[in-house]
């Protein structure tokens, strides 16, 4: 479900809660493109978990091909450059 900036600034919060009832998320155009997206709680909460889970996958993954570095802080800040 897309709603305007314009919309949301009439109409408040309550109409963002009342359209979470039946979509899964809203997102808020402005000027005509999609600029935000409103998730429940919980399915943000979930995406967070996915988004954690895959980088722990990318790091094992990683630790099984030697793909890494072993070095100290200090090591490691002068290779980046700090």
């Amino acid at each position: 479900m897309i709603v305007t900036a314009n919309e949301l600034k009439r109409k408040g919060i309550s109409y963002i809660s009342h359209l979470l009832e039946k979509f899964e998320n809203v997102f808020i155009s402005v000027r005509g493109k999609k600029k935000y997206v409103i998730l429940r709680v919980e399915d943000y909460e979930r995406l967070k978990e996915f988004e954690l889970e895959n980088a722990i996958r990318e790091a094992e993954k990683d630790l099984k091909e030697g793909k890494y570095v072993a070095e100290t802080a200090e090591e490691h800040f002068k290779r980046l450059g700090i």
